[in-house]
This record gives structure tokens, sequence and C-alpha cells, in this order.
């Protein structure tokens, strides 16, 4: 598979699984405290983030990082919190 077609169809699915994420939580489906809200977010932004670095594109590389970093602090905290 050529290079540029897998890092298309990798930002695609990342875009996808913060997609999900968002819509479900839109749509009632998804709660955005629980864990499979946070794993989506933490994946789908972690994927985005990687495909940002090269090229590098600062604007993105920082919004998913952070969101990444968002999400798996999420996913550590107490659940009571």
């Amino acid at each position: 598979m050529d290079i540029a077609l897998a890092r298309q169809l990798a930002s695609f699915v990342g875009a996808l699984l913060i997609l999900v994420a968002y819509g479900g939580h839109q749509i009632g489906w998804m709660n955005p405290r629980s864990a499979a809200y946070n794993v989506l977010n933490a994946i789908g932004s972690g994927i985005l983030g990687y495909i940002a670095l090269h090229p590098f594109q600062i604007g993105f590389v920082v919004l998913e990082s952070v969101w990444t970093l968002i999400s798996v602090y999420a996913l550590m905290r107490p659940r009571g919190v």
C-alpha cells in the first residue's frame, strides 16, 4: 500500500473515532465521562496528532496532543470525581 494512502486511511479512522464519540454524546448514546468515550477520543486524537507530525503542522500537533492528554487523564481519574 502506498504510504500516502495509508496516512489518509489512518487520519480518516482517527477522525471517525472522535466523531463517533462526539456524535454518540450529542444524541445521548454515550456518556462523556465513560471509558468508551474517552478511549475513542484518546485513540482518534493520538492518530491525528501523529499524522500531523509529518509534514509538521504545529496547530494540529498541539490540538491533538492536548486532546489526547485530556482524554487519557479522564480515563485515569477516579470514577467518582
